[in-house]
């Protein structure tokens, strides 16, 4: 579908986690094998609902306790006997501790999973470095058969939700918990491995993700002031990554900056070169996390901490546009 073109952006009213509770509520009604795997962090993606969905849906709902590399292990044999099993906890959960079981279990074993990992990034906040996982999806990229999926808001959160009970195969889901950027109309359609136009330009691109999609927004528009016109992608699927509309985006603009809420290394930024590199050479700058570790503290410090502001962004649209 097309698009409107986002000039500003405001906060929803609440948080993906209770947009994940509604719809997994919904969809778990809807098909009896669909089934929601914990790792004893369930009341910090489902909220108060946890105990409705428990009581509502006590078949479909297990907690496998702190046991991660486990609970991908229960997931692929409920995937084995044609359940649909979702597994969640925090982000570095999954793809340090569990990381063998994904690629052995899950895609070498040909699973039909999805790996819910909430607070990517920085939006552990005050969680701390330890739940800070900047290099997820570096740990996971690389693995056959294994798809990188990170929803902008809550209109593409139900609809990649909804998708997902009907694929097969091995999808992570990289999700945060609070409230974001509202960019999308409510019933808006994705398509997976596609990346979104949201707004157009000329002199450069932008291509973010998750978190970052709302701050390269702002930052097209702090450069629209001084004369730049900046196209904004969301590349909301990092792997397939949408290799036809980077190499047109580059061919078009001649500039491309990347902002992700990850490492620079092995993440959205590496990607996107890896594309680039072969089809259709240009300067690229990275935003992102310069290959160090979180620490504690709220996000707008983070990220000014980081380096991750749509400020910083702008000026890496500035440095690209130098070396065109």
């Amino acid at each position: 579908m097309e698009f409107q073109t986002v000039e500003n952006v405001i906060i929803e009213s609440t948080g993906l986690s209770e947009t994940y509770f509604h719809t997994m509520m919904r969809l778990m009604g809807e098909n009896a094998d669909v089934m929601e795997l914990e790792a004893d962090l369930g009341v910090c993606i489902l909220g108060g609902g946890y105990r409705e969905m428990e009581e509502t849906y006590p078949k479909q709902l297990f907690n496998c306790g702190i046991q991660e590399a486990n609970m991908v292990g229960v997931a692929c044999g409920l995937s084995a006997v044609g359940k649909i099993p979702f597994c969640h906890t925090f982000s570095p959960f999954l793809s340090r501790r569990a990381n063998d079981q994904i690629f052995i279990s899950a895609c070498y074993a040909g699973a039909n999973i999805r790996l819910v990992r909430s607070d990517p990034g920085i939006m552990a906040a005050f969680n701390g470095g330890t739940h800070m996982p900047f290099e997820d999806i570096a740990a996971v990229r690389a693995f056959p058969d294994l798809t990188i999926v990170e929803p902008t808001d809550s209109a593409m959160l139900v609809n990649l939700l909804e998708q997902l009970v009907g694929l097969n195969g091995v999808y992570y889901l990289r999700m945060a918990r609070k409230p974001m950027a509202k960019i999308y109309v409510e019933g808006s359609k994705f398509t997976i491995g596609k990346g979104c136009v949201i707004r157009e330009g000329t002199d450069a691109t932008i291509v973010a993700s998750g978190l970052m999609v709302a701050d390269a927004v702002e930052a097209a528009g702090i450069l629209a002031t001084q004369g730049i016109r900046v196209r904004v992608v969301d590349m909301f699927t990092i792997k397939p990554i949408d290799k036809e509309l980077l190499t047109a985006c580059a061919k078009e603009t001649g500039a491309i900056v990347t902002a992700e809420n990850h490492n620079v290394i092995g993440g959205l930024g590496s990607a996107v070169c890896e594309v680039l590199g072969t089809s259709c050479p240009v300067p690229v700058e990275r935003v992102g996390v310069q290959d160090r570790f979180g620490e504690v503290g709220p996000i707008d410090y983070l990220k000014e901490t980081l380096g991750l502001t749509p400020r910083h962004i702008a000026e890496a649209v500035k440095r690209a546009i130098t070396r065109k």
